[in-house]
């Protein structure tokens, strides 16, 4: 019996392996025909992948700080994380900074998390076929799983307040390095985003200096997540949403 059986025949031309530069222009694709893989490198993304890889039981992603505030009212054990323009809104207990999301503090707790931009890409992706999240820290694991999937893949650049950002274009480069030898088809700005990736690929650290998301976290002193975040396979674990909630694949 072929081990093919249950494999889908791909459409005339291929799987679509797409690339969103920004929020704003998701409403120009129908996602309910894409797995979207949500990409916010600075930090909420990274965050989340090292945070499920450290034992977070689930990772509820919600769009506003009032959201998230509202759990404290529900009585349930959550960790209550909010970041806005770069800072933790002041009374939750940690912002998207990955040194927040270590066993010691996530291991087998549930964190609500808000954030100016990752959060915001997802929750305007969620009619896609499924979601999960990209990052450096699980490039290689999560490339693996995307090439045999059978379907058509959107690569979401969560970008910053809906404009484009240089990080999250290179990062949806590198997936489209690792997969483009497979059966895609690329639309322009997947190619516009690997042609990124080229230029920048053999010093990433280097290239994403001058990105204005690098120069708002330097400023707040914290260049040291930056260079965190841009450590690639840490991790090996893929968080997929199912309900509400972002837990390991």
């Amino acid at each position: 019996m072929s081990n093919n059986i249950n494999k889908k025949e791909p459409p005339l031309g291929g799987w679509g392996l797409n690339v969103c530069l920004s929020p704003a222009l998701i409403p120009l694709y129908d996602v309910e025909d894409y797995i979207v893989v949500i990409i916010d490198i600075f930090r909420a993304t990274s965050s989340i992948c090292y945070g499920i890889e450290n034992g977070a039981t689930a990772i509820i992603p919600v769009s506003l700080v009032e959201e998230c505030a509202a759990y404290r009212e529900k009585g349930l054990d959550h960790l209550l994380a909010a970041e806005r323009d770069g800072k933790v809104v002041e009374g939750f207990d940690f912002g998207n900074s990955p040194f927040s999301y270590t066993k010691e503090k996530v291991a087998g707790k549930t964190v609500v998390l808000t954030t100016t931009n990752g959060t915001h890409a997802l929750h305007l992706s969620r009619k896609a076929k499924k979601i999960v999240i990209g990052s450096f820290l699980n490039l290689t694991t999560l490339s693996n799983w995307l090439k045999i999937q059978d379907e058509n893949i959107l690569l979401v650049c969560a970008g910053w307040k809906n404009n484009f950002n240089l990080e999250d274009t290179l990062f949806a480069g590198a997936v489209v390095e690792q997969l483009k030898e497979a059966n895609f088809t690329l639309d322009d700005s997947a190619i516009a985003a690997n042609d990124l990736f080229q230029i920048g690929q053999h010093d990433i650290n280097k290239y994403l200096k001058k990105t204005s998301h690098s120069e708002r976290l330097k400023k707040l002193g914290i260049e040291k997540d930056i260079e965190f975040c841009l450590q690639v396979d840490l991790t090996t674990a893929i968080p997929i949403l199912d309900g509400d909630k972002l837990v390991k694949l």
